[in-house]
C-alpha cells in the first residue's frame, strides 16, 4: 500500500463518537423516510458522504460493494472496517460515489417477505434532496413527504432499503417499505 492511500484509510476510519453519530443519523432518516438529516462534518473534506454510512455499519461479517469511478474506495472502505469486499448481488451494504446504473441497481442483493435481512441497505450519492419531483408515503411518513433526486432510482429500487446522501452530508432515507410517486407539477 502507498503512503497516500494510508493517510485515505486513516482518514476514513471513524472514531467511535463518529460512527455513533452516523448511526444515528441512519437509524433517524430511515424510522423517517423523506425527513433529511445531517451525517457528522468531520469526515467530509476527505471522505465522500455517501460512503460513511458504509464506515459506520460494516464489519468482519458484512459483506461490502462500493462503487465508485477506480478512486481506490472499495479497498479504502475495506481495510477501514475489515469488511469482505462481495459481489454486487450478494453484498449487504453497497455505496456508491458515483451514478448507479439501472442494471447495477436490478443487480443488488433483494429480501423477500421471509427473509427481508437478506436486502441490501444502499448509499447513494444525489447531488440534492429537497425540493419537489417526487412524493414519498407509507410507515413512517407524517403526511406526505417529498424529494428530488429519484430520477433513475425510483424504477430499480422495489425490495431495497435507500439512503440518499448529498456531498455536504444532507441524508434521507426510503426503506423498502415507503411508496414512491412522480409528483404532479
Amino acid at each position: 500500500m502507498t503512503e497516500v492511500l494510508l493517510d485515505r484509510i486513516a482518514a476514513s476510519t471513524l472514531r467511535p463518537d463518529e460512527s455513533w453519530q452516523v448511526f444515528r443519523a441512519v437509524l433517524d432518516a430511515l424510522a423517517r423516510p423523506g425527513t433529511v438529516v445531517a451525517l457528522p462534518k468531520e469526515r467530509l473534506d476527505l471522505t465522500p458522504a455517501a460512503l460513511l454510512p458504509m464506515l459506520s455499519l460494516a464489519d468482519l461479517g458484512t459483506p461490502i460493494t462500493v462503487l465508485d469511478d477506480d478512486e481506490g474506495w472499495a479497498e479504502i472502505v475495506g481495510t477501514a472496517t475489515s469488511a469482505p469486499a462481495a459481489p454486487l448481488g450478494q453484498a449487504r451494504l453497497v455505496a456508491a460515489t458515483r451514478t448507479v446504473t439501472p442494471g447495477e441497481l436490478r443487480a443488488m442483493a433483494r429480501g423477500s417477505a421471509f427473509a427481508p435481512e437478506e436486502s441490501a441497505l444502499v448509499s447513494l450519492s444525489v447531488p440534492e434532496l429537497e425540493g419537489t419531483g417526487w412524493t414519498l408515503s407509507g410507515p413512517g411518513v407524517s403526511g406526505i413527504a417529498r424529494l428530488a433526486g429519484l430520477d433513475g432510482i425510483v424504477s430499480g429500487r422495489a425490495g431495497l432499503d435507500l439512503l440518499l446522501v448529498t456531498p455536504d452530508g444532507r441524508m434521507a432515507g426510503i426503506p423498502r417499505s415507503t411508496t414512491i410517486d412522480k409528483e404532479d407539477v
